[in-house]
């Protein structure tokens, strides 16, 4: 039996996954997993699990109920070693296996991308995962109670000083989202001065969300300010300390949370093909394939697929959820063709749009080229969430925390279940496994067990 091995199950691992047990009789091959996690996350969403407005297991859909025949192996890919057809797997338990492949779908997704900038490393705070948004809610609302704890005026500013880096998609909804939840909870502390609150929002582009336009960004920083958000553009971090930041500008802000979402750069296991990369991406062509590497495909913000509809040849599709969806069909249509010896796919794709969820009825869209914001951007937005979300069963859990958000004001409770991580991006996004003094095993028919 023909073994395909999918590394990642983000937006396209996962739907490649589904597809090929659709497609593929099940004594035609055998389909093996390779992913850290036991489900697969809606990253659109996350702001609003840190806002609270969601909960945690609302954007997520569980692999074990979703894929029937596909075999989990829980664990990073670390290598992949083209001559002997293999993928070197570290597990979570630190056990290292190798694992054969005759067809292989890289889609291991990308991870937040940091600078060597002093105090980063030790004070920066990603919005990525799962594990990093319920954290940076927790520490928010940790900050609210202990500067309602201290006299110490300046203490309090850095405790309610907040920055977020990067007005991107992820770095614009977080600030709106997480301003309006921090305004509202002052009032459950009448002894802090609210005007010691403050979100700056930090980007060294001279727009916010250029891709949106003009029109878009400007309305998207207007809601930003009128929420109170000190949007500063054509400067960035350029020190940390555990109190403050210094800026470019030389200008420096008391704050004791800083969230970097300045960009994201594939998963390491993507270089370790040795061929030809675009900022870190996998050069692949338009049917997904890896350049002289036979039954290899390359999809997601891991691939620089080449973008057909553009109007300069070679540009790579944006690395966005929703191509990572609409490359995951043609990649599994192609793995289908590969195994059977059919003809293969080119990806091409027509824009959907974008849209941006500010949080309350704010948002900013542009649905097949309409420009649209406020509260008709809002329900497009959420209507757009609700039809790509993975699975039924998140998308009445979604629906059902917007109703009740609506109607019940947020509980401002501590989870703490992250209460002894240090919550930097190396713990909770790089995800690092301490392997195990073991020699590397081989797999055999079928994907190995922890």
């Amino acid at each position: 039996m023909k073994r395909i091995v999918i590394v990642g199950t983000g937006f396209g691992g996962y739907t490649c996954a589904r597809l090929l047990e659709r497609r593929l009789k099940p004594d035609e091959a055998e389909i093996v997993l390779i992913t850290p996690k036991d489900y697969t996350l809606y990253l659109p969403l996350l702001p609003q699990v840190a806002a609270g407005v969601l909960q945690p297991r609302s954007i997520v859909t569980p692999l074990h109920a979703r894929l029937r025949r596909s075999k989990l192996l829980p664990g990073v890919a670390r290598d992949v070693d083209l001559d002997r057809r293999c993928v070197d797997v570290l597990k979570i338990n630190g056990d290292p296996v190798s694992v054969p492949f005759d067809v292989l779908v890289l889609a291991p997704g990308s991870m937040t991308r940091t600078f060597d900038i002093p105090g980063l490393k030790e004070y920066g705070r990603g919005m990525k995962t799962l594990a990093e948004a319920v954290y940076l809610r927790d520490h928010a609302i940790a900050q609210l109670e202990l500067a309602a704890a201290t006299h110490d005026e300046e203490e309090q500013r850095a405790r309610l000083g907040f920055v977020v880096v990067g007005a991107g998609y992820s770095g614009v909804e977080t600030a709106a989202t997480m301003r309006l939840v921090t305004s509202r909870a002052m009032a459950r502390f009448p002894h802090l001065d609210p005007g010691l609150l403050s979100w700056t929002l930090l980007d060294i582009a001279p727009q916010v969300m250029p891709e949106l336009g003009a029109e878009l960004g400007r309305a998207a920083t207007d809601v930003l300010e009128a929420r109170g958000v000190d949007v500063r553009l054509g400067t960035t971090l350029e020190r940390v300390t555990e109190d403050c930041v210094r800026l470019t500008d030389g200008t420096s802000l008391p704050a004791r949370t800083v969230v970097w979402t300045a960009g994201v750069t594939p998963r390491p296991v993507v270089a370790s093909l040795g061929t030809e990369t675009i900022k870190g991406r996998l050069v692949v062509g338009a049917d997904l394939r890896v350049p002289g590497c036979d039954g290899v495909f390359g999809l997601g913000d891991a691939a620089a697929v080449p973008d057909l509809t553009a109007p300069e040849p070679g540009t790579p599709c944006a690395p966005t959820a929703q191509h990572a969806n609409r490359q995951a069909v043609t990649a599994a249509y192609n793995v289908v063709a590969a195994l059977r010896g059919g003809q293969l796919r080119e990806y091409r794709h027509h824009d959907l749009g974008l849209v941006v969820d500010l949080g309350g009825m704010d948002a900013v869209a542009r649905p097949l080229g309409f420009d649209l914001k406020g509260p008709l951007a809002q329900l497009v937005t959420r209507g757009y969430h609700l039809l790509t979300t993975p699975s039924g069963r998140s998308r009445l859990r979604v629906t059902g925390d917007w109703l009740l958000n609506m109607m019940v004001p947020d509980d401002l409770i501590r989870l703490d279940f992250l209460g002894d991580s240090s919550g930097t991006l190396d713990e909770l996004e790089h995800m690092p496994i301490v392997p195990r003094a073991r020699p590397v095993s081989v797999a055999g028919t079928a994907a190995p067990r922890p």
